[in-house]
């Protein structure tokens, strides 16, 4: 498991937390951090791992993130998309 505080602000080996991808990036997601409601309130959602996921649209000053993932489209905060862990495709 990969812990949070390995991970720096920006990328690495072409990995990227979902927030930080710009609009019409994809990746594929590799882990998540958060506890355990949060995980499995995203799980729920269909975000888990190993699924791919794509930015649609980013609000201005750090609003929402659409993002979609198995034909879905889902907008999420910004705070719950930087624990989603991607590796871009």
């Amino acid at each position: 498991m990969i812990n949070q505080e390995d991970i720096p602000a920006g990328s690495k080996n072409g990995m990227k937390n979902l927030s930080q991808l710009e609009e019409g990036q994809s990746g594929i997601i590799i882990s998540i951090f958060g506890g355990g409601g949060a995980s499995k309130r995203l799980a729920d959602l269909g975000l888990v791992k190993g699924k791919k996921v794509k930015v649609i649209r980013k609000a201005l000053f750090r609003g929402p993130v659409q993002i979609e993932v198995s034909g879905s489209r889902l907008i999420l905060g910004r705070g719950l998309t930087a624990k989603i862990m991607v590796e871009l495709k």
